[in-house]
């Protein structure tokens, strides 16, 4: 996730990073450009057409194709943002429920072994969550404190451990049935935010939606030059390119940031909070 500071106003006009939609959007750019140029040659040089000619109420349709589109493009963005500030509340909750935990075990467990486990499963969950989401099967940030089997669901694994250990605890009389009720509750918050996160993660937009929305925005940009060619000659070119950029643009915004949980700019931070729980867990036990 991009850290900036939302006051200044000219490092974001002028400067372009890896993920600007317009290094993106160049070379479709560029074939709107040289198309726009095409039409208008062919209307104005080749076949001479007058605005009278009836191609020149095609232009008509876009001022309602317009609102239509806008329309669409609001809810796709609302959608994607809703899905991105949800996933951040998700692990907001993950974050919470690990302090809460690790407050919970320190003020019941006395033993140094038994803190020393929960030290290191605690923020193994975080990590697991993380590379569950990611897909990723690279695990050298999980410390090893368990036999863990790496083709199955990590998250679960681990929880299951840490309620299995606090079962052992409560059989062995270091902990009363008051504290189990109140832990429970905490480890039970954790597979409710993996629950959360993983029906983010696996509940994209609907394909038919998706591709309706693509082809709307390509089909209006075609069409454009058509019946605006009469009006501002060949100055079509520009405008055709801007409002490509324009519609594109909020439509690749809203695929970036509707599975938060990956290594995009727009992501969300999903390292940096799961070394803070690894940081403030050991803080606590």
């Amino acid at each position: 996730m991009i850290n900036y500071n939302p006051k200044v106003w000219f490092p974001f006009i002028f400067k372009f990073n890896k993920t600007d939609t317009l290094r993106r959007l160049f070379p479709l750019m560029c074939l709107a450009a040289v198309y726009s140029g095409v039409v208008a040659w062919l209307e104005l040089e080749y076949f001479q057409l007058s605005k009278n000619s009836y191609v020149s109420n095609v232009g008509l349709m876009h001022s309602v194709l317009g609102f239509v589109i806008s329309l669409l493009l609001v809810f796709r963005t609302n959608t994607a943002y809703d899905r991105w500030w949800e996933g951040r509340k998700q692990l907001g909750a993950l974050t919470n429920s690990a302090r809460n935990l690790a407050i919970k075990l320190h003020a019941f467990i006395k033993e140094e072994e038994d803190k020393h486990f929960f030290r290191l499963m605690i923020p193994n969950y975080a990590f697991a969550l993380k590379n569950h989401l990611r897909e990723n099967d690279d695990f050298h940030e999980l410390d090893p404190v368990l036999d863990l089997k790496r083709n199955h669901h990590l998250p679960n694994q681990i929880a299951s451990k840490i309620f299995a250990r606090v079962i052992a605890l409560e059989q062995e009389k270091k902990l009363s049935a008051d504290a189990i009720w109140l832990i429970n509750e905490e480890i039970k918050s954790l597979t409710d935010v993996c629950g959360a996160c993983e029906r983010i993660k696996n509940t994209p937009i609907p394909y038919t939606y998706s591709v309706f929305i693509k082809k709307f925005i390509f089909l209006y940009v075609l069409t454009l030059p058509f019946g605006w060619v009469f009006n501002i000659g060949y100055l079509i070119i520009p405008v055709i390119v801007f409002i490509l950029y324009a519609f594109a643009s909020l439509e690749l915004i809203a695929e970036e940031i509707e599975n938060p949980f990956g290594k995009d700019d727009n992501d969300l931070p999903v390292d940096q909070i799961c070394h803070n729980i690894r940081k403030h867990v050991s803080e606590m036990l």
